[in-house]
């Protein structure tokens, strides 16, 4: 009997400098993982829990790098009461849902649905008048935001662009919802991370497992501290977003025609 594919950290690294983009722009880091992912011989032939082992090693290195990259300037008690309520529905949908969506949402014709769905949101979004700024975040919006990231859990949504779609619904500028977008992904993958690294470690795995996963949290680290940087910056409109996933879609469902077809 064979033994079991292990991550390669090759693979992961190449994974790891993908993510920090992937994460805090609208444009689906799930879909990118797995994109890439199939050309990558240390990803590709490892099991579902081997895949999300490495899940958890991307989001870990991102949580870390957003940790250090400090908070915005609001009171310390009315940023934890704001996070909480938006990452509140996540966490109870993520708990309640995590089973039903991997063995029916996974699938490439599933994620290309939420790219291409995810892109008219934003479009329909981004029609609303830019009137608010970050700070100006109540409790209201960031329930908002707390649903938007619990329906952003089917994957090729993006939790970045549901956020960014909510909080343009709700009269925030484009800069002001990118800016909630990456302040409220800490809480969540840190959660994330948290529960997942922790069945890792009940399973006790390898001193090569680790050191690529290890390796994959760094470079997902690396990449996610420029990207948090950009991401301050001015954002372009909402149909160049929905025209870059409306190609990524079409990338997604090709490959799994040709991978169906026996070519690859």
């Amino acid at each position: 009997m064979r033994p079991p594919a292990e991550p390669r950290p090759r693979a992961t690294v190449a994974l790891g400098l993908l993510q920090g983009p992937a994460e805090l722009l609208p444009v689906s880091s799930t879909a990118h993982v797995a994109l890439l992912g199939r050309r990558l011989d240390g990803y590709a032939r490892l099991g579902a829990a081997a895949r999300k082992e490495v899940a958890v090693a991307l989001h870990a290195g991102s949580a870390v790098a957003l940790a250090l990259g400090g908070m915005p300037a609001r009171p310390p008690r009315e940023r934890w009461a704001l996070l909480a309520l938006a990452t509140a529905p996540v966490a109870l949908a993520g708990f309640a849902l995590e089973g039903p969506i991997e063995r029916r949402l996974s699938a490439p014709g599933a994620m290309a649905a939420g790219l291409v769905g995810g892109s008219i949101a934003l479009v329909a979004a981004d029609r609303r008048p830019q009137e608010r700024d970050a700070g100006d975040a109540a409790p209201g919006d960031a329930l908002w935001i707390g649903l938007a990231q619990a329906a952003a859990l089917a994957p090729g949504v993006s939790r970045s662009g549901a956020v960014r779609s909510a909080a343009r619904v709700r009269g925030f500028t484009r800069a002001a919802a990118a800016e909630l977008a990456a302040e409220t992904a800490l809480p969540v993958l840190a959660g994330a991370a948290a529960v997942k690294g922790a069945r890792l470690a009940a399973r006790r795995p390898a001193g090569r497992e680790l050191a690529a996963l290890a390796a994959g949290a760094l470079a997902a680290a690396a990449s996610t501290m420029p990207a948090r940087a950009v991401v301050r910056r001015a954002e372009p409109p909402a149909w160049v977003w929905a025209a870059y996933r409306i190609t990524l879609a079409g990338a997604v469902l090709s490959d799994r025609g040709v991978r169906h077809n026996g070519r690859r």
